[in-house]
């Protein structure tokens, strides 16, 4: 299946003359989830997310910041497939799959990556470092054998790591180290978006700068559109084009890196900008 077929009926407008179709659309979004409190016909309801609506633009990062339970990775998970949409629509590349078919699943899963919170957790404990690249490559038919070692080879030095590692196991592996695999294992199929949750705050501080600058080059270089999720508003004012606050399921401030940060509109915006130091090394961005 080709990006043509999902660019083809039940498209999404585009967005104002001139501008281009959206990586991933999400309209006004709700995600409703059952607790185990109430009564078996009459359970209690969380809305994890209420009435969202993003953007995420070719070539640009979007962060999205709250405390925990805000909505932030349930968000996460609707934008990747992982979590269906309680009501509203879901668009990737102007094509409504909201409710998708296995083959538009497995092409999504081809060009969106996701980069989780826990390396340690991410990566498979009983696979050397090579095979977890490799993997991928093999699920999805990519290549011959000999372009899939090359590409492996590749993935390794594009994040910065030796080649040694590549017999390594995750265990024998540091954790600045293991999230380095998980980038370059999202990066194995070129995706067009890296949705990132949480993807230092398991980091110690010194090593928090160091991934984050990596995920700006490969960004960069690549091309690549980025979800940024974190609950450091500043991590995410360093990173970010645009930002999104999130509070109770609610996006209560969308607007520009700058805008967020120099004319913040809503209190709970003020809050987080007054009272949350950086979880970032002191130095970094100066």
């Amino acid at each position: 299946m080709s990006d043509e077929k999902l660019n083809g009926t039940a498209a999404a407008p585009a967005g104002a003359d001139g501008e281009p179709t959206p990586i991933i659309f999400l309209d006004d979004i709700r995600v409703t989830f059952k607790t185990r409190t109430g009564s078996i016909l009459h359970p209690n309801k969380v809305q994890a997310v209420r009435g969202l609506t993003l953007k995420l633009m070719p070539g640009q990062t979007l962060g999205i910041v709250g405390e925990s339970g805000c909505g932030k990775s349930t968000t996460a998970n609707v934008m990747c497939g992982l979590q269906q949409p309680t009501s509203g629509r879901v668009f990737f590349k102007g094509k409504d799959v909201t409710k998708r078919t296995a083959a538009e699943r497995r092409l999504i899963g081809r060009v969106i990556s996701v980069v989780f919170q826990d390396p340690a957790t991410a990566l498979n404990a009983r696979m050397s470092v090579h095979d977890q690249l490799m993997d991928p490559l093999v699920v999805h038919k990519i290549g011959d054998k000999a372009s899939r070692e090359a590409r492996v080879q590749e993935l390794i030095e594009m994040v910065g790591l030796p080649g040694s590692v590549l017999d390594a196991l995750p265990g024998q592996l540091s954790g600045g180290q293991r999230q380095r695999v998980a980038i370059a294992r999202a990066l194995s199929l070129k995706p067009d978006a890296i949705i990132a949750d949480e993807p230092t705050s398991a980091l110690d501080v010194s090593v928090r700068a160091q991934i984050l600058n990596l995920l700006m080059d490969l960004k960069r270089d690549l091309g690549l559109s980025m979800v940024f999720i974190s609950h450091d508003i500043q991590t995410v004012r360093y990173i970010s084009d645009r930002i999104i606050v999130m509070n109770a399921g609610v996006a209560v401030e969308n607007g520009t890196a700058e805008d967020v940060f120099s004319n913040p509109k809503d209190e709970y915006t003020k809050l987080l900008l007054g009272a949350a130091p950086s979880l970032l090394h002191p130095e970094l961005g100066k």
